[in-house]
């Protein structure tokens, strides 16, 4: 195969300054260059009528997290509205929430079973 791995990930912003120091703050992401550690990502295409992530959306940002109840309470401390479901989360897939950035892109912060 001749793909490796993600190489980015683009989408437009109303103000793209603030929002990717708001990543920066926040989720440790942003800017030009963010050397992630090896683990699995899922690159799936969802049926256009999913309800997994709002309908007014085309994308929904999943980041792989290594423990996610510290990055939760951080998020909630700053005013940060943090969505959990007991029913996202199972010992085969792991644990989830769901956060959305200031202008509006959800985002699913995902920690993947321990091996």
């Amino acid at each position: 195969m001749p793909v490796v791995g993600i190489g980015g990930v683009f989408f437009r912003a109303k103000d793209s300054d603030a929002l990717n120091a708001w990543y920066k703050k926040h989720l440790g992401v942003g800017g030009y260059d963010w050397a992630q550690q090896a683990g699995p990502t899922i690159f799936m295409p969802f049926k256009h009528d999913t309800d997994y992530f709002p309908a007014d959306k085309q994308h929904m940002i999943n980041l792989r997290v290594a423990d996610l109840d510290p990055l939760l309470a951080t998020l909630r401390d700053a005013g940060i509205a943090v969505t959990t479901k007991a029913e996202w989360d199972s010992p085969e897939t792991g644990r989830f929430a769901r956060i959305h950035d200031p202008e509006g892109n959800p985002i699913e912060l995902w920690e993947p079973p321990a091996e």
